[in-house]
C-alpha cells in the first residue's frame, strides 16, 4: 500500500490520479479484487483480512483525497491566472470627468434662484393641450400657437413646447404665494445653427396675493441675476408679445464677444437676446381660479445661456458628444 500512496503523491494531474484511483478501487481495481477473495476464507481469517484491507482502503482514499484538494487548487490557480484581467492595457493618467456644459450652467441658474427661495418643481414631458397651450391663454385658434412648432401625438397629446406647464400645474396643486422655478427639456420642431428639437428651458413663476408684486420686482430680480451670470455687462428691456403676460418684454445683453464693438454673433448691434418676462396676464389666473393676486413670470434657453458664457459658435456642437468640446469643460 505505501508504494501505492506513493504514486499517489506523485500524480501531477487530476487525470492521472483517477487513472490511479480506478487502477486500485474500480470494478477491476487491485482492492476490489483482495475484497472478492473475502467469501472464499473462513470467519475469523475473513475478519483479520478484511479489517487489513479496510484500513489500507482508508489509508488510500485519505492520500487520495488530500492530493485531489491539492491539484484542484493548483489548477483553480492556474485558471485564475489565465483569465486575470491585465490592467496594463488601461492609461495610469487617469483624466477626471466633468459636467456637460449645459448640466453646469442649468445647476449654476438653480443654485442662483434657490437662493432667493424659490422652489424646484417638475412636470411631464409628454402634456396635453390644457396645460400646454390653452390655460396660457392659447386658445386653439390663437395666432400665437403658429409660433411653436409642436410634436403631436393626437389632437390632445404632445411633447411640451416650453416648461411653462409646469407653472400651471403648480398654480393647479398650491395656493398663493408661490415662487418656483422650473428646469427642464421641452422639443420643437426646428434644427440649425441656433436651434435643436431638444433643448432646455428655466422658466420661473412667481404670486402673491393682492398688488404687492409688479414689473419693477421683476425687472430688479432679472438684473442682478444675469450680472450673476454674465458679470459687468449692460441690460435693456424691449417690449414684446408673449400670450401668457401682459406688459411683455425681452431682456437683452452687451454682447460678451465683442463688448459692442460689433460682430457676427451680435448681428452687429451690440446686444443679444437672453430671455423674456412680464407680468402674468389676468386670463391666465382664471384658468387656475385665482383671484385677487398678482405675479410676474420669466423663460429663458439653456443651452443658450451656455452658449455665451462658454463662447460655443453652433448650438448643435452641444449634442455631437464630441469629445474634444467637452474636454475643454473638465
Amino acid at each position: 500500500m505505501q508504494e501505492l500512496i506513493k504514486k499517489v503523491l506523485e500524480c501531477q494531474t487530476l487525470k492521472d490520479l483517477e487513472e490511479l484511483r480506478v487502477f486500485v478501487l474500480g470494478k477491476k481495481g487491485i482492492l476490489t479484487q483482495e475484497f472478492a477473495k473475502l467469501k472464499d476464507l473462513d470467519n475469523e481469517k475473513k475478519k483479520e483480512v478484511a479489517a487489513s484491507l479496510n484500513e489500507q482502503k482508508e489509508s488510500f482514499n485519505k492520500a487520495l483525497n488530500l492530493k485531489i484538494k491539492q491539484l484542484e487548487d493548483i489548477e483553480l490557480e492556474a485558471k485564475m491566472q489565465k483569465d486575470a484581467m491585465s490592467f496594463h492595457y488601461f492609461d495610469e493618467n487617469v483624466k477626471t470627468g466633468a459636467l456637460h456644459p449645459i448640466m453646469a450652467t442649468m445647476d449654476k441658474i438653480i443654485e442662483y434662484f434657490v437662493s432667493l427661495n424659490f422652489s424646484v418643481e417638475s412636470g411631464p414631458l409628454i402634456e396635453d393641450d390644457f396645460h400646454n397651450f390653452e390655460a396660457l391663454n392659447l386658445p386653439i385658434t390663437h395666432p400665437a400657437r403658429d409660433m411653436q412648432d409642436t410634436f403631436y401625438f393626437d389632437d390632445k397629446r404632445l411633447l411640451r413646447t416650453q416648461t411653462s406647464p409646469v407653472q400651471i400645474r403648480t398654480m393647479l396643486s398650491q395656493k398663493p404665494p408661490i415662487r418656483m422655478i422650473a428646469p427642464g427639456a421641452v422639443f420643437r420642431r426646428d434644427f440649425d445653427i441656433t436651434h435643436t428639437p431638444m433643448f432646455h428651458q428655466v422658466e420661473g413663476l412667481v404670486v402673491e396675493e393682492g398688488q404687492r408684486v409688479n414689473f419693477a420686482n421683476l425687472k430688479s430680480v432679472l438684473e442682478e441675476f444675469l450680472h450673476y451670470m454674465f458679470g459687468d455687462v449692460k441690460i435693456r428691456f424691449r417690449p414684446s408679445f408673449f400670450p401668457f403676460t401682459e406688459p411683455s418684454a425681452e431682456i437683452d445683453i452687451s454682447c460678451v464677444f465683442c463688448k459692442q464693438n460689433g460682430c457676427r454673433v451680435c448681428k452687429h448691434t451690440g446686444w443679444l437676446e437672453v430671455l423674456g418676462c412680464g407680468v402674468v396676464d389676468p386670463n391666465v389666473y382664471d384658468f387656475v381660479s385665482y383671484k385677487n393676486v398678482s405675479g410676474y413670470a420669466f423663460g429663458l434657453g439653456i443651452e443658450r445661456f451656455a452658449m455665451l458664457l462658454h463662447q460655443i459658435p453652433d448650438l448643435r456642437s452641444l449634442f455631437e458628444g464630441d469629445l474634444r468640446l467637452l474636454e475643454q469643460f473638465r
